[in-house]
C-alpha cells in the first residue's frame, strides 16, 4: 500500500498543479480579451480620454492578479473628430505562471478591439 502511494502521489500532484496552472493562463488569455473590449467601449463615448481606456483595462486585469499589463490605446489623444478607436491589451504570461512561468516564457496574451466612437 505504502509504495503504491509512494509511486501514485507525485503523478497526482502534478496532474492537479498543472491543471491549477493551464486554468489561470485561461482565465488570463480571456481576461486581456474582455479587458481590451470594455477599455475599447469606455473610450467610444463622448468626452472619453485615452486615461479612461488604461485605467479600465488596468482595472480588469488586476481582478485578476495579472501583472506585466501593457495597455495601449490608438489614437493617444481622443477628440470629437476621432472616428475609430483601437485599445490593445498585452500581459507576459511568463511572469504570472504561479507553478512553472518556464513554460509560458516568451508568451504573450495580446487582446486587440476596434470600435468606431459615437458621434453627438
Amino acid at each position: 500500500m505504502t509504495a503504491e502511494m509512494a509511486i501514485v502521489t507525485p503523478v497526482l500532484f502534478l496532474v492537479v498543479f498543472a491543471s491549477v496552472e493551464f486554468g489561470r493562463m485561461n482565465v488570463i488569455r480571456h481576461t486581456v480579451d474582455n479587458a481590451a473590449y470594455e477599455a475599447c467601449r469606455r473610450g467610444m463615448v463622448p468626452k472619453a480620454t485615452a486615461g479612461d481606456c488604461e485605467a479600465t483595462a488596468n482595472s480588469i486585469m488586476n481582478s485578476v492578479g495579472a501583472q506585466g499589463v501593457e495597455v495601449v490605446v490608438n489614437p493617444s489623444k481622443i477628440t470629437n473628430d476621432t472616428e475609430q478607436l483601437v485599445v490593445t491589451v498585452s500581459v507576459d504570461a511568463g511572469e504570472n505562471g504561479f507553478i512553472a512561468p518556464k513554460f509560458f516564457s516568451g508568451k504573450r496574451f495580446v487582446g486587440i478591439t476596434t470600435l468606431s466612437r459615437e458621434q453627438f
